[in-house]
């Protein structure tokens, strides 16, 4: 199995425990955070889906500026329903899934660039900072799911079962 065909399968494995997260998310709660330094629930959320794009960008740029000259013009996607969030995390995934299915191990190895204000702050090969990416995901995720459980909604069986889905598999 080559690094593309890995990534892909761990793709198709994430997505699928995003979108179960993601469909329990409670509309009309987007401010709401757990505590005054916490993100709000609709930042996370929105984090959440639109994650699994990263793996494109780290394979069609060799770099992001976080600060760039003149501002970033980053602008998160605004979300109001459920089917918005599903929706973002699937636009997210094909285009995940179609970098990779552009690109090979050899392009994998060379180096990806995450700067601020054009300063190099991380130079690693693209294979690792996808890798990366996965765990960062996953810690959002489990983020999510907690503010799941204090909002009184449903917290998905993940890894394993859980108070409301006792039943995994």
């Amino acid at each position: 199995m080559n690094l593309t065909e890995l990534f892909t399968a761990q793709l198709d494995w994430e997505a699928e425990r995003c979108r179960r997260a993601l469909q329990n998310v409670p509309e009309g709660r987007n401010d709401w955070k757990p505590h005054e330094k916490s993100m709000q629930l609709g930042h996370l959320a929105n984090l959440v889906a639109t994650m699994p794009s990263w793996i494109a960008m780290m394979i069609d740029q060799d770099e992001l500026d976080l600060n760039p000259p003149g501002g970033s013009g980053y602008a998160p996607q605004e979300w109001t329903t459920t089917g918005d969030l599903i929706q973002a995390l699937d636009d997210s995934v094909e285009k995940a899934r179609a970098a990779l299915a552009n690109t090979n191990d050899d392009f994998l190895q060379t180096s990806w660039r995450l700067l601020l204000a054009e300063q190099v702050v991380m130079e690693h090969p693209r294979y690792q900072v996808i890798a990366d990416t996965f765990a960062h995901l996953a810690h959002h995720r489990g983020q999510l799911t907690v503010y799941l459980r204090l909002n009184d909604a449903t917290v998905p069986a993940l890894y394993g079962p859980s108070a409301d889905e006792p039943s995994f598999g």
